[in-house]
């Protein structure tokens, strides 16, 4: 019989320093369990961390002699990342579970190929400028990844469906539309029997920047800014929230649940497309296979780490297409499985989303014939 029990106490407040040091500790404890994996595969742990860091970042050398690359790359990662974040975040303020962010993802970017491919045909008066064309394009995404979204919402809404469901069952419903259209129905004659559709025009590309890097990036800082706007500045944010917090609550202070439902899905979807338009008019400029990676679904890890903050979702969308650009290095520069890098990856995310837990939760060690008291300082945090 063991001398003592474990229980997980709810804490009456959370403290500054465990919301500092639990994902430090959750970091480091992640690192370690890394450690112990890389040496069962026989590679240098402090090695192959460098070499995640080098690849994601660039050296300082690399740096002096204007190469930035690396982390070119991690910004341009960190694009669909950040937008599929807020999409989810938003959704999930009010406790509404939109699992379905990469099918509104991947609709967004439909839209946008087909706004760019066939909207010159349809009005050749149109002048041929970015300027003209961007913003039809991205309300075009907008607008479908919303409706895309609208659907499990007024299910839910109306029918009182279960939103995990619906939405986790229309990403594949999406996914398989998108693929039918660049294999089969879109696709490109003279792409020399390669799959996707034509090339869409170059007065409809997202300008980049340097390199790779587009003004996508600066769209996903604009709509942080804007969610955060509405979020935490206005009576609309206010009614999210206090739904989330409790939908008696907001019944009572007259706030339109089912309408509410339906105006935070379409501004979740409509987030969500916005991340397939800047995939397909700031990288590939054609509907291809690539469009569809799991970002919608990556996009909930990163909401949760970042406690749904806007702000926060840039952060860990950055920190998170570092880990996967540096990942996908180690594979080519230190010649380790394709294994290594997708479990190092889930290690460190274990790690930080199980140790979010001790945020709102402490560790008692109960011994046999103690009293089970709460905590003096919590009682005192309380007001007791």
């Amino acid at each position: 019989m063991m001398p003592f029990t474990l229980k997980l106490e709810k804490r009456l407040k959370v403290s500054r320093s465990a919301t500092f040091l639990v994902p430090v500790v959750s970091i480091l404890l992640a690192l370690v369990f890394g450690a112990i994996l890389l040496n069962l595969v026989g590679a240098n742990p402090w090695n192959t961390y460098q070499a995640m860091l080098d690849g994601a970042f660039g050296t300082p050398a690399l740096w002096q002699q204007g190469r930035y690359h690396n982390i070119i790359e991690t910004l341009v990662k960190a694009t669909p990342l950040m937008l599929a974040g807020l999409a989810v975040a938003v959704a999930f303020r009010m406790r509404f579970w939109n699992i379905g962010a990469e099918g509104q993802l991947v609709m967004g970017g439909v839209a946008a190929a087909a706004t760019a491919l066939w909207l010159p045909e349809m009005l050749p008066f149109l002048p041929e400028s970015r300027w003209v064309y961007l913003p039809i394009i991205m309300a075009a995404s907008m607008l479908v990844g919303a409706f895309w979204a609208l659907i499990p919402a007024f299910l839910k809404a109306y029918l009182k469906v279960d939103e995990i469901i619906t939405t986790l069952m229309f990403n594949y419903i999406a996914i398989l539309f998108y693929q039918y259209l660049f294999n089969i129905a879109w696709k490109d004659p003279d792409g020399y029997g390669f799959p996707g559709s034509a090339m869409i025009p170059d007065f409809t590309w997202l300008p980049r920047i340097t390199g790779r890097f587009h003004w996508g990036f600066f769209i996903a800082i604009a709509a942080a800014f804007v969610i955060w706007l509405i979020m935490d500045r206005t009576r609309w944010g206010y009614e999210i929230r206090l739904l989330g917090e409790s939908k008696n609550a907001g019944r009572y202070a007259g706030i339109s649940l089912a309408g509410t439902i339906l105006l935070v899905m379409f501004l979740s979807g409509g987030l969500a497309g916005l991340a397939g338009m800047s995939e397909v008019t700031g990288i590939s400029y054609r509907l291809q296979r690539g469009l569809a990676v799991g970002t919608g679904f990556t996009g909930i890890i990163i909401a949760w780490l970042a406690r749904l903050n806007p702000w926060g979702v840039l952060l860990v969308a950055f920190l998170m297409a570092a880990l996967l650009v540096g990942g996908e290095q180690i594979q080519m520069t230190m010649g380790l499985p394709a294994s290594v890098s997708p479990v190092l990856q889930g290690a460190i995310l274990l790690f930080v989303l199980g140790g979010s837990v001790f945020n709102r939760y402490r560790l008692r060690i109960l011994r046999p014939g103690l009293k089970d008291e709460p905590d003096s300082q919590d009682l005192a945090a309380s007001g007791e």
